[in-house]
């Protein structure tokens, strides 16, 4: 199950998600955060388009036990509420999803692990936000998976991209993305761009 919630960027760059590059997870939570919802004027965060459709590579997410000799353990609330996943870049949709989310080294299998999956209300209203990493292309892994607290959605969407990397990575690489490795001094935020099949 959902191993904790992440309510601030130093929690989430310790959670290790979307590290090293080449993954993604980091840029497509980005993208979550700043293009796929938005705030109301009570605060409230809003769908700006509905999972169900498949925009973006967005696809139901099961979260079941299957019942054979090697069953799939659910890694979020076993709730009678539909769960959507989205990160998959081979899934029909995700060639809408922006350049610096899908650019990945595709000989690597870890550049195309990581996941958003997000939970709906009975009415179809955003309930809860997760992130969460393939152990092999079957699993999740649930000691990886975390929810995302509202409030970190928020502050990922008040800052620019490269303000958001530099906080959550720990050394750019040459071409301006950012690897998590130690770092011995900060440098300034610069230009940056930034796996397998199948948050409040």
């Amino acid at each position: 199950m959902v191993k904790d919630t992440l309510n601030e960027l130093s929690q989430l760059k310790q959670s290790g998600f979307g590290q090293p590059l080449p993954r993604h997870g980091l840029n497509l939570l980005y993208w979550f955060a700043r293009d796929y919802i938005g705030f109301n004027n009570s605060g409230e965060i809003v769908l700006r388009f509905k999972p169900k459709n498949g925009d973006f590579g967005f696809h139901k997410y099961h979260n079941r036990i299957d019942e054979d000799e090697d069953p799939i353990v659910p890694i979020v609330p076993t709730e009678n509420l539909l769960y959507y996943e989205v990160g998959n870049l081979n899934s029909p949709g995700a060639d809408k999803l922006p350049d610096y989310v899908r650019k990945n080294n595709r000989q690597n299998p870890d550049s195309n692990k990581d996941r958003v999956i997000v939970r709906l209300d009975a009415n179809g209203s955003l309930n809860r936000v997760y992130v969460t990493e393939h152990s092999d292309p079957k699993r999740f892994d649930s000691s990886k998976t975390f929810r995302v607290s509202q409030g970190l959605l928020l502050n990922i969407r008040n800052k620019s991209r490269d303000q958001y990397l530099s906080q959550v990575s720990s050394t750019r690489d040459v071409q301006g993305g950012f690897r998590h490795t130690p770092q011995r001094h900060h440098n300034p935020p610069a230009e940056n761009d930034s796996w397998w099949c199948t948050i409040l």
